[in-house]
């Protein structure tokens, strides 16, 4: 019994630590996505609560590129770390040049934006 207690706390231990972290993700995109974004205002770039789930280049009255605009994706998950990893594999011609280049702040990022549906 001491053993099956002992085995469930490290794996649940181990679950945890690599979850994504929203409070690091907040953290990652006050440093390296505020000065372009905002949750609710639209700045350099889109307004990003509620991105996921939403159609790529469909806040009205944003001046999105051709490209995003026209992509037919709608984000989620996989595919917004794999924009913030590089937008260009992602969408050709887009407006976005900026990466994170670090797998442990996209995932970051992804979950504080997941956080911040509404």
């Amino acid at each position: 019994m001491k053993w099956t207690l002992l085995l469930i706390a490290t794996i649940s231990l181990t679950a945890s630590a690599a979850d994504p972290d929203a409070t690091a993700g907040k953290a990652v995109f006050a440093k390296r996505c505020s000065g372009c974004h905002a949750l609710d205002a639209d700045k350099e770039g889109p307004h990003l609560r509620g991105v996921l789930g939403r159609k790529a280049g469909a806040i009205a009255g944003y001046p999105y590129s051709e490209a995003l605009r026209n992509s037919k994706i709608t984000w989620d998950e996989t595919l917004l770390e794999k924009w913030l990893e590089n937008t260009g594999a992602v969408v050709q011609d887009n407006d976005m040049e900026f990466r994170v280049t670090n797998p442990e702040e996209r995932r970051a990022l992804v979950a504080y934006l997941k956080s911040v549906v509404k």
